[in-house]
């Protein structure tokens, strides 16, 4: 056991008659490894990794409690074990000491160390590869955990007890949309796929989502209509669990951070179905673009681009109405057409024409939310999708043309 498996423990246990460095030597004896000589190199290089050398051939008693903690951490290194077990190794630390000892536990987990930490600190279990909660000798499901990453443990197992899982089958609706939402869903299992209808009623894929994510949330925080339907994926059944009306609204009245994350992916869900919904964009690039990406508001009248500037941005109208609009031969200000939600503007002086070709503003007793991109993000839109590049094309040519026979076109008084 002691040359495969390291621990180190809470109250450090270290043997008080002996140095730091024969604190570490001694496993090495135990086990029968090494020569003497490579013992006690062996020894100080391993201080050395946990700045202790110059503490080396003083007694336990004359260091600080974190500075013990480093020589019992090199203690459990001594063997060379592939695993180390850290009983509440920063439990009777200050914190300043505790994100010391912590970032050496990084250190030897990116040197291909395994360390498996007890902890009742939820700041430092945040920053673990995997975490299992465990309470009243029960593993909670760790993607329970990571979807309600927010709440504390005790918030955390008070739920997982109201809550049993659920399967639903390959192609099974879990919601629909149009229907009253009552429950909020977490995937425990495999993947689901989720679904909005076009204006014509035709079921369009807009994203999928694995274990320790949650939909739901939009109908309960909302008008309480589910917006999307969510479906098992095709490539097997799944397992979620569903918090109640009741539950989810205790959830997040205790927790104002779960509420303000909950609040950001609305928005950042709403407007990825919505733009998925408009046309063939490259799913993986449209998330990308859209990760840091807040939507904008205008209000009524409000000019949003000028003919004869330089364009550099492109917009996506997620909701709203904006006039388009040319000054024709006679210098008056002829409107061209009229764009509502799922439309886009702004591609001709992406495309080329380098120059706004049209004015667009907001309808009178309107408003306009946009997403803006920079050429840049343009470019990879387009880029990413051949379907998108050819249509979007074809539609710049044609307002081209509605544009040049506007421009001929005089206003009616």
């Amino acid at each position: 056991r002691g040359k495969n498996l390291g621990i180190v423990f809470q109250f450090f246990q270290l043997f008080p008659t002996l140095t730091l460095l024969e604190n570490v030597i001694l496993p090495m004896e135990l086990n029968n490894l090494y020569t003497k000589s490579e013992r006690k190199e062996r020894a100080m290089a391993l201080l050395e990794k946990v700045e202790m050398t110059q503490q080396a051939h003083k007694l336990p008693s004359a260091v600080s409690g974190g500075q013990q903690q480093r020589v019992a951490i090199a203690r459990a290194l001594a063997n060379d074990p592939p695993l180390i077990v850290a009983d509440e190794p920063t439990g009777n630390l200050d914190s300043k000491t505790a994100t010391k000892i912590f970032s050496l536990f990084e250190d030897l987990v990116a040197s291909g160390k395994t360390i498996l930490m007890v902890t009742h600190d939820s700041d430092l279990a945040r920053r673990v590869n995997r975490t299992v909660l465990i309470s009243d000798g029960e593993v909670v499901n760790e993607y329970f955990v990571r979807a309600l990453s927010k709440l504390n443990q005790d918030q955390l197992v008070e739920i997982a007890r109201r809550v049993k899982p659920q399967t639903f089958p390959s192609g099974a609706n879990i919601i629909r949309e149009g229907e009253v939402g009552d429950k909020f869903y977490i995937l425990l299992d495999g993947k689901a796929d989720v679904y909005i209808k076009e204006p014509g009623g035709t079921e369009v894929a807009v994203n999928q989502l694995g274990r320790g994510q949650y939909f739901g949330e939009m109908a309960l925080l909302g008008n309480g209509i589910r917006t999307a339907t969510v479906k098992a994926s095709a490539e097997g059944a799944v397992s979620v669990v569903a918090l109640d009306n009741e539950a989810f609204n205790s959830l997040i009245a205790d927790s104002r951070t779960l509420r303000e994350e909950l609040t950001g992916i609305i928005e950042k869900r709403n407007i990825y179905n919505q733009l998925q919904a408009i046309s063939s964009f490259n799913q993986t690039t449209l998330a990308e673009i859209l990760k840091q990406m807040k939507p904008i508001q205008y209000e009524s009248e409000h000019e949003i681009i000028k003919q004869g500037d330089v364009g550099k941005t492109f917009y996506l109208l997620l909701d709203g109405q904006v006039d388009i609009l040319v000054k024709n031969e006679y210098g008056e200000e002829v409107r061209v057409n009229q764009l509502s939600k799922g439309a886009y503007f702004g591609e001709m002086a992406m495309m080329g024409d380098k120059r706004r070709q049209a004015t667009v503003r907001v309808s009178k007793g309107k408003f306009a939310k946009v997403i803006e991109l920079t050429a840049e993000e343009f470019e990879k839109l387009t880029e990413s999708s051949a379907e998108f590049k050819t249509h979007i094309q074809k539609v710049a040519g044609v307002r081209k043309k509605e544009i040049e026979g506007s421009s001929k076109r005089k206003v009616r008084k």
